[in-house]
C-alpha cells in the first residue's frame, strides 16, 4: 500500500514552462554537453490508492532538441542522430509505477527513439507538493538514468587520434519535471 495522500489521484499534465528534460554526454572524451527538448508533453495518471493502476506517458518533440548550438542540434535532427524527419516523436509509456520508499518511485515503461522500443526503469523522486500562487495543485519530481544510446539506433561516431570517440555511447537522461493537477473547478 503505498504512502500516497489519495486526494492525489487524478490527472497530473507536465507544465512546460516548469519542466526540462535533458541528456548530458561526453564530447572528445574530456568535456559534457548538455541538452533538453524544448517541446514536451506529458501527463500522470495517478491512483494513489492502487499505484499499479497509475500510467506515466512523456512525448518529446525530436526536432526540439536543443544544445544551444544550432550546428549541433542540426546534426543531432539529421539520420546520423534522431532522423527527426522519419521520427518526429521520442515517447515512453509506463508498464508500471512502483513507490519503492517514501517520495521515491520507480516507473518502469517502453522508451522509443527511431522506432526502436525498449524497456527502462527509471527512479523518480517526489520533490514535494505544493499550490502555486494562482491555485494550481503543483508536483515536483527529479530524475536521472542512464542509457546506451546505440541501443536506440543512434550509431554515429568519430574515432579521435588519441583513441576512444568524439561522442560517449552512455548517455545520461535527465528529468526536472513539474507537473499540474487537472482539478474539476470549484462551483459556486
Amino acid at each position: 500500500m503505498s504512502d500516497l495522500d489519495t486526494s492525489m489521484s487524478g490527472q497530473w499534465r507536465f507544465d512546460p514552462e516548469h519542466t526540462r528534460i535533458g541528456f548530458s554526454a561526453k564530447h572528445a572524451m574530456i568535456t559534457t554537453v548538455r541538452g533538453a527538448f524544448n517541446d514536451v508533453d506529458g501527463v500522470i495518471d495517478l491512483n494513489a490508492e492502487n499505484l499499479t493502476e497509475s500510467k506515466v506517458t512523456v512525448r518529446l518533440k525530436a526536432a526540439s532538441v536543443d544544445t544551444r548550438n544550432e550546428k549541433r542540434d542540426a546534426h543531432l535532427r539529421s539520420p546520423d542522430f534522431f532522423d527527426v524527419e522519419n521520427y518526429p516523436e521520442i515517447v515512453f509509456v509506463s508498464s508500471t509505477v512502483d513507490e519503492v520508499e517514501e517520495g521515491n518511485f520507480m516507473v518502469v515503461g517502453d522508451l522509443t527513439i527511431r522506432d526502436v522500443t525498449k524497456q527502462v526503469a527509471i527512479p523518480i523522486e517526489l520533490l514535494g507538493i505544493n499550490r502555486d500562487p494562482m491555485g494550481n495543485l503543483r508536483a515536483g519530481f527529479e530524475a536521472t538514468r542512464r542509457l546506451n544510446r546505440r541501443d536506440y539506433g543512434l550509431e554515429w561516431n568519430l574515432p579521435l587520434d588519441t583513441g576512444g570517440v568524439l561522442v560517449s555511447e552512455k548517455v545520461t537522461l535527465e528529468f526536472e519535471i513539474s507537473a499540474i493537477k487537472t482539478e474539476p473547478e470549484q462551483q459556486g
